[in-house]
C-alpha cells in the first residue's frame, strides 16, 4: 500500500519545518521534509531574517527586564480579539515556547543576536518594549553547507549586513554612524573576497543555520517533492500523503501525522482574488515561488476550518519596470520629506508606523474610492535616501520614461500628472511642512513611537520622520499594499493540530505558519512574529504527535 515509511512527515521547508524536524530526532523518530521548489527555505529565507520573542533568554543575559506578563499584556493591548487564531491557550503557548525554543536551538548550535532598538512596533502602548524583543541570527558561511549550499534559497538581501547596518547604512548620506556602517560593511565583503567565504544575512541566515543543524543531525530533507494529495484512513484521519519525487509517484505513510507548513497563496491570483478585499496581484508579493495555496486548499477540504483569509504580511510597495519583484518600502516611508496621499491629496495613516497596519489602511483607501495611493517625495528625499534598493540621487532614466517616478516642479503640476486633486495636495504638503517646524504630527502622529524613530533620520530636527515638503523637484511613485506572503489560513490549536469548525481536531494533521490563522490575527506586533510563530507551533505540533506515540 505505501512505498516508503516515516514517522512524522513535514511538507514544505520554511524554519518551523527544521524545528520540527530536529525535535522529531530528539525522540529517536524518523522525520522527513518534503519540498515542491528545488530550493530550501522557503519564505522565511526570503525574510528581513528576525524572530519576534517577548521574554527572550538574550534579553536576560543583558540584563534587560522583560516577562511573560508583560508580552501578554501587550498582544492584549494590540491584538485583542484577532479571530480564531487568537485563543488565551495559543497565547500561552506561543509566549512560554518562545524563550525555551531560543535555548532549544543554540544548544544545537544556532547562533542567535539581538537587535537592541528594534522596537515593538506600539511601544506606546503597555507591555510594548521600545528596546524591542526581536532576535536574528549570526551571519553564516554557506561553504559550511557542502552540496546542499546551491539548494538554499537566497532572499533579496544579498548583502552580509550586520545588526542595524542594513538602516545605517542607509543614512550614508547624511550621518557619520551611516558612514561607518558602510565602511564596515566594504570592509567585510573585500575580508569575503579574500577569504572565499560566502557570508549571508537576514532570513538566509536563518534557514542557513537550521538546515546545516538539520544536516547535523541527518534529518532526511527531499527538494523537487511536491505532495499532491492526502493519504486517509477510514475514519478520515491523515495518514500520509502521495508526492511526486524523481519523477514517480510515492505512497508515504506518516505514523504520527502530517505537518503543513507551506506558506499561503500569495502567489495563486485565483486565491487572492477570491479571500483579499480589493483588487491585488501576484507580482505584488516577495513571498518564495512555492507559495501557491494547493495544499491549504486540499486540507479546506477536508473539513478544516479558516479565519483571516483576508490577511497579508502586507509590505507597502512599487513596481518599478521590468523589475521581477516589488520594491520593498517601510524604512522609505518613515524618512521625512514624503508622504502617502489618496486621490483628494490627503494623508491617510502614519507612514513610520508597522508596515503591516499601513497594507491594511491603503487597502481603506483602495475600497473606499477606487483609486491608487500615491507616495510624495519631497527633493531632498530623493536626494538623501534609499528608494527601494536604489541609492539616492541615482535615479534610473526609464522610472521616468515609463512613468514609474513622475516628476514635476510644483506640487499643482504633479497632482494634474497623476490625476490627484491639486488644492488638496498642496493643503497636505503645507500640514506636513507645520508639522515639521514643530515635530509634531497632529494628524497621525508620525515620529511620536521609538519605532518610528527607528527607522528615521536622526540628524533631522526636531522629529526624524518628519520633513517639509515644499522644495521642488517633487516626485510621485504608485504604491500598492505589497505582501511577504498571506497571513490567514486553518484554524489550529496550542500544538498546531488543524481544527474543524466544531472544533475537533482532523486526526493526523499539523499544520504551522503563514498556512494558519495567525496568533495575532490581523496585527503584526513586531519584527519576525510571523517566522517565530512559524518556529513555535512547528516544534511544538512535533512534540505533541511524539508525546501521543510515547505514551
Amino acid at each position: 500500500m505505501f512505498d516508503e515509511e516515516v514517522d512524522f512527515l513535514i511538507v514544505g521547508s520554511g524554519g518551523g519545518s527544521f524545528a520540527a524536524a530536529l525535535a522529531v530526532k530528539d525522540a529517536g523518530k524518523t522525520p522527513l521534509i518534503l519540498e515542491k521548489t528545488d530550493k530550501v527555505g522557503g519564505s522565511t529565507a526570503m525574510s528581513g531574517g528576525v524572530l519576534w520573542i517577548p521574554n527572550n533568554p538574550l534579553l536576560r543575559r543583558e540584563g534587560i527586564q522583560d516577562s511573560f506578563e508583560r508580552g501578554l499584556e501587550y498582544l492584549a493591548q494590540t491584538v485583542g480579539d484577532g479571530g480564531k487564531g487568537v485563543t488565551p491557550a495559543r497565547t500561552e503557548a506561543y509566549l512560554r515556547t518562545g524563550p525555551e525554543m531560543v535555548e532549544y536551538l543554540e544548544e544545537k548550535g544556532v547562533r542567535f543576536r539581538r537587535f537592541d532598538g528594534w522596537s515593538d512596533y506600539y511601544d506606546d502602548r503597555p507591555g510594548g518594549a521600545p528596546r524591542g524583543r526581536s532576535i536574528g541570527m549570526t551571519l553564516f558561511d554557506t561553504r559550511k553547507l557542502g552540496e546542499w549550499e546551491g539548494r538554499l534559497r537566497k532572499g533579496p538581501f544579498p548583502v552580509p549586513f550586520k545588526r542595524r547596518e542594513m538602516h545605517r547604512v542607509s543614512l550614508a548620506k547624511r550621518t557619520w554612524e551611516g558612514r561607518l556602517a558602510a565602511l564596515a560593511l566594504a570592509f567585510r565583503m573585500m575580508r569575503m573576497r579574500i577569504t572565499g567565504k560566502h557570508l549571508v544575512s537576514a532570513g538566509t541566515a536563518i534557514q542557513a543555520q537550521m538546515l546545516y543543524a538539520a544536516l547535523q543531525n541527518d534529518v532526511d530533507i527531499r527538494t523537487e517533492a511536491g505532495v499532491q494529495e492526502f493519504i486517509l484512513s477510514e475514519d478520515g484521519g491523515v495518514i500520509g500523503v502521495v508526492a511526486v519525487i524523481d519523477g514517480q509517484s510515492r505512497r508515504i505513510r506518516a505514523r504520527d501525522g502530517v505537518l503543513l507548513n507551506i506558506g499561503g497563496f500569495a502567489r495563486n491570483q485565483a486565491m487572492r482574488d477570491r479571500y483579499h478585499r480589493t483588487p491585488t496581484s501576484t507580482s505584488w508579493t516577495n513571498a518564495n515561488p512555492g507559495d501557491t495555496g494547493e495544499m491549504l486548499e486540499q486540507a479546506i477540504a477536508l473539513g478544516a476550518d479558516t479565519d483571516n483569509l483576508d490577511k497579508a504580511v502586507w509590505i507597502p510597495g512599487s513596481l518599478p519596470p521590468g523589475a521581477s519583484v516589488p520594491l520593498m518600502h517601510p524604512q522609505d516611508l518613515a524618512k521625512p520629506y514624503m508622504m502617502l496621499v489618496d486621490a483628494k491629496g490627503e494623508r491617510f495613516c502614519n507612514e513610520a508606523g508597522s508596515y503591516m497596519e499601513t497594507g491594511e489602511r491603503m487597502h481603506d483607501v483602495v475600497e473606499r474610492t477606487g483609486k491608487p495611493v500615491w507616495a510624495i517625495l519631497d527633493s531632498r528625499h530623493r536626494n538623501n535616501y534609499v528608494w527601494g534598493k536604489f541609492p539616492p540621487l541615482l535615479t534610473p532614466p526609464s522610472w521616468f520614461e515609463k512613468g514609474y517616478m513622475v516628476k514635476a516642479d510644483s506640487l499643482e503640476a504633479l497632482a494634474g500628472k497623476i490625476g490627484v486633486d491639486a488644492a488638496g495636495l498642496v493643503r497636505s504638503a503645507e500640514r506636513m511642512t507645520r508639522f515639521a517646524e514643530r515635530g509634531v504630527d497632529e494628524d497621525f502622529a508620525k515620529g511620536a513611537r521609538h519605532y518610528d524613530r527607528f527607522g528615521g533620520d536622526a540628524s533631522v530636527k526636531p522629529n526624524p520622520c518628519l520633513g517639509a515638503i515644499d522644495r521642488p523637484p517633487f516626485y510621485a511613485v504608485q504604491m500598492f499594499p505589497g505582501d511577504v506572503g498571506t497571513y490567514g489560513g486553518l484554524v489550529t490549536d496550542e500544538d498546531g493540530r488543524v481544527l474543524r469548525p466544531d472544533g475537533t481536531a482532523i486526526p493526523g494533521l499539523y499544520a504551522t505558519g503563514n498556512c494558519t490563522a495567525s496568533v495575532t490575527g490581523g496585527v503584526y506586533p513586531g519584527a519576525g512574529a510571523s517566522i517565530a510563530a512559524s518556529f513555535i507551533f512547528g516544534l511544538r505540533a512535533a512534540r505533541r504527535a511524539m508525546r501521543l506515540n510515547l505514551y
